[in-house]
């Protein structure tokens, strides 16, 4: 389905009922900067959804965080375990260590698209390693 670089709507969580399956699995991992909960969809190729909350800023901040995540899934989809569904949030610690959201602006325009792509990678590969057979 998702042929080299696209992100087509089939690869997007886009109901709330898919976020709320995703997220009572209860089958989560995180780092410093990110949160990825992942759950079996049963396809053979992998599906995104991103949930940034207002603690993390005003909406230019959590709109960029979402193009950043989106754009990191989009570029490495063939290095993320196919059939999964995974849902991304920032880490409760990034949003702990920008502590207010004044301060998110900056601590956004300090982050790196490289830090999303390997937190990415190395989390949904901890996450799915030994549930597929």
């Amino acid at each position: 389905m998702t042929e080299g670089y696209s992100f087509p709507k089939a690869s997007r969580l886009l109901k709330n009922s898919r976020f709320r399956a995703v997220l009572a699995k209860r089958m989560s991992i995180r780092d410093d900067l990110l949160i990825v909960y992942a759950c079996e969809n049963g396809l053979d190729y992998p599906r995104l959804g991103v949930s940034i909350g207002k603690s993390c800023g005003k909406a230019v901040v959590r709109n960029r965080l979402k193009r950043l995540i989106r754009e990191a899934f989009r570029q490495n989809q063939r290095l993320i375990a196919p059939g999964f569904d995974y849902v991304v949030s920032m880490s409760p610690q990034w949003v702990r260590q920008v502590g207010d959201k004044a301060g998110a602006k900056t601590a956004v325009k300090a982050l790196k698209f490289g830090q999303f792509r390997d937190s990415l990678i190395k989390l949904s590969g901890h996450l799915t390693s030994g549930r597929r057979a």
